[in-house]
């Protein structure tokens, strides 16, 4: 039998070069992968973690507004109790209208006009009625606060006539009218609009223990 011998192809050295680039080349890309992957994985992982953050940040957090006074409670929306004083509930607590002390000395002297919490400009017409123990000489001073307890105006109420008889009489232990304009200059903060209101017994023996005297709460217009 006949073997047929065939001789290896002799490879020239352009060609032998060629192959050994390509391998260097497929080694040199091999190396490149291995040394990204890790830099791709680790910037996938910091994309997802920033998404969450963004979607944590975009994500409405519900905020309690909790009462703290009356006016804040009424400023909420909250119903409001028709009783005197007035009254307003807020997370389970109940709120109650500040008037002074106008309960307290309501058989003493009693205010008509401005009443507690009314919006007040100047002049302010002052009405009401106080038993005649209240005054002496016919008056009884007057003082207005701002917030602060600083004074903003003083003057004078006086008895005014009855109405049924046309007497004007102080010496008396029955309640007399008596009326007061006051002017004055709005405080100068605009932060804080509260004030009181002060009518005091006119104390005569200028003995502490005979002080007395109403107040009430107001608010200084614009």
């Amino acid at each position: 039998m006949l073997r047929l011998y065939t001789q290896p192809k002799n490879l020239s050295r352009e060609e032998l070069g060629y192959n050994n680039v390509e391998k260097n080349q497929q080694k040199s890309y091999n190396s490149t992968m291995r040394n990204l992957l890790p830099i791709i994985i680790i910037v996938v992982i910091l994309g997802i973690v920033v998404s969450i953050l963004k979607m944590g940040e975009e994500k409405e957090i519900p905020v309690t507004i909790v009462a703290t006074n009356f006016e804040e409670c009424v400023g909420m929306g909250n119903p409001v109790m028709e009783s005197y004083p007035r009254q307003c509930s807020s997370g389970g607590k109940t709120f109650t209208e500040n008037i002074g002390n106008e309960l307290e000395k309501a058989n003493l002297i009693r205010i008509t006009t401005p009443r507690p919490n009314t919006v007040i400009t100047s002049p302010l017409v002052i009405r009401g009625e106080a038993r005649g123990g209240w005054f002496f000489e016919a008056s009884f001073p007057i003082d207005l606060k701002d917030a602060n307890g600083v004074t903003i105006a003083q003057w004078y109420a006086t008895v005014q006539a009855d109405p049924a008889t046309g007497e004007v009489n102080w010496m008396t232990s029955e309640f007399v009218p008596f009326e007061s304009t006051l002017i004055f200059e709005n405080p100068t903060s605009t932060q804080n609009r509260n004030g009181t209101l002060i009518l005091r017994k006119d104390n005569a023996s200028g003995l502490p223990e005979h002080d007395d005297s109403l107040e009430i709460p107001i608010i200084f217009g614009e």
